[in-house]
């Protein structure tokens, strides 16, 4: 078969986008009302600023906000993350960064698979921030061991899936048909399944050591725990959630409100208790409940560069000795207040962010910079020309303090917030099977490329002359 016949990668990362949505949608109604609340927030949002939609129009990145989606899976094996790589890899999804989310006392760690170049970014910018289970952090060692007995047994991948996986490696592609097909077979490993694979009594037991534990290990696969779009407008989102019937949580994760959005903010709803059946002696069912999926919505700001993310995390530290946000929310205004103001050190206008080297930006000629002539220019001299604009870089990735708050949220109000780093990229990359991409060095290069590209064409013009 010829190479011209295969269906694309964003394709394909497109239509199981889209089928991954639909099937969250009939499993989790919210999910629906929050689609809804978010499109009317964004829309109003460009209705209102001329100015933002219009940059948006110019970035490309306007078309892709209403499918922006970011979702989220928790997998107990190396044999299933390596796995999961492979399957990701087909539809032209990489893994980008690595993050500890020990830091909140959740035995996990990360990475987050999406697409990473410009034009795949625009076309479907499809994540799944996916998480491995560290085992080595349970404590109990006997429980440690029927854990991982338990995952050893199970089976995520239909055969058809692996086959289609194996295919397209071998191939270098897939067409239509199995490309169909393998949407298909790989939407049934994030199926929701509401028969258990473990006992009551062994759920309690993972429970108890924690409900994050019991949630990897007692089903037949990695249900998709959210599925998040992204907002123009977080507070906005955050005050209309109740009056849409959705319980927000108690602060939106990341940054304070600002003119100009830095990072990722966000926020979610209550993990919903849903009816389970688990295994008894006799094999009969027993029937309980498992919370883990809830709803969650970001909003994007721009990408920082080391120095503005050593900023943010001072900054952030700082926030949380002056007031730490209690997991009932009790203190909410509080923290709220304490962040605006300490974030008050951060810039607050592009021009800012990038005099100072703390974000990424997008270069482009002007009009004027596009017919230029005369002698040759700096950056900064061509900025101040007209000939060079600048546009911030969307921050594509996560943050594993954000992450850890959302998680936490979704762990019982009683739980408290540890952040005690517990990294070990090294680990992970191998149970991963690769290495995973430096996200700072990836917006660096994007930036760097566009630089080069507007200051040789505008010095070159003026050698010309």
């Amino acid at each position: 078969m010829k190479a011209n016949s295969y269906i694309s990668a964003d394709k394909i990362r497109s239509n199981f986008s889209a089928a991954m949505s639909a099937m969250y949608r009939d499993e989790v109604p919210a999910y629906g009302t929050l689609m809804s609340l978010v499109a009317s927030v964004n829309d109003e949002t460009l209705s209102s600023d001329a100015h933002l939609k219009t940059r948006l129009e110019a970035t490309d990145t306007l078309d892709r906000i209403s499918e922006e989606r970011h979702g989220a899976i928790r997998l107990g094996t190396r044999q299933e993350l390596s796995m999961m790589r492979r399957a990701f890899a087909v539809m032209g999804m990489a893994p980008v960064g690595y993050y500890d989310l020990s830091t909140a006392g959740v035995p996990v760690h990360s990475t987050a698979f999406r697409p990473v170049g410009t034009e795949s970014l625009s076309r479907n910018p499809f994540r799944v921030f996916t998480s491995l289970l560290r085992l080595d952090l349970i404590a109990d060692e006997t429980l440690r061991q029927e854990a991982a007995d338990v995952l050893a047994a199970r089976k995520i991948f239909t055969d058809e899936a692996v086959a289609l996986v194996e295919k397209a490696e071998r191939d270098g592609g897939l067409d239509a048909a199995d490309a169909a097909r393998f949407v298909a077979q790989l939407l049934e490993t994030f199926r929701w399944h509401d028969h258990a694979i473990v006992s009551a009594d062994m759920y309690k037991r993972l429970h108890d050591a924690h409900r994050l534990i019991a949630d990897v290990v007692s089903f037949k696969g990695p249900h998709i725990n959210h599925l998040t779009p992204r907002t123009l407008d977080i507070d906005k989102i955050q005050t209309r959630m109740p009056q849409e019937g959705i319980a927000p949580k108690a602060i939106v994760e990341g940054p304070p409100t600002r003119n100009c959005p830095i990072l990722l903010r966000q926020t979610s709803f209550k993990a919903l208790e849903e009816a389970v059946s688990f295994t008894a002696a006799d094999g009969t069912w027993q029937e309980g409940s498992h919370s883990a999926r809830f709803g969650e919505i970001e909003q994007r700001g721009v990408a920082l560069t080391p120095k503005g993310r050593a900023l943010y995390d001072t900054l952030l530290n700082d926030t949380r000795a002056r007031v730490r946000p209690a997991a009932d929310g009790s203190n909410a205004s509080e923290y709220e207040a304490a962040l605006a103001d300490v974030f008050k050190a951060f810039p607050d206008t592009w021009d800012g962010i990038r005099k100072a080297g703390l974000g990424y930006f997008s270069y482009s000629l002007t009009e004027k910079g596009m017919s230029v002539s005369g002698r040759r220019a700096d950056l900064e001299t061509a900025i101040e020309a007209g000939l060079i604009q600048f546009d911030p870089i969307v921050y594509e990735d996560f943050l594993p303090v954000s992450a850890a708050g959302i998680f936490q949220s979704n762990l019982g109000d009683d739980a408290a917030q540890d952040f005690v780093a517990s990294p070990n990229q090294m680990m992970f990359e191998r149970d991963l099977g690769a290495t995973v991409l430096d996200e700072f060095a990836h917006y660096a290069g994007i930036q760097r490329a566009s630089l080069e590209m507007c200051l040789g064409i505008v010095n070159m013009a003026a050698a010309a002359e």
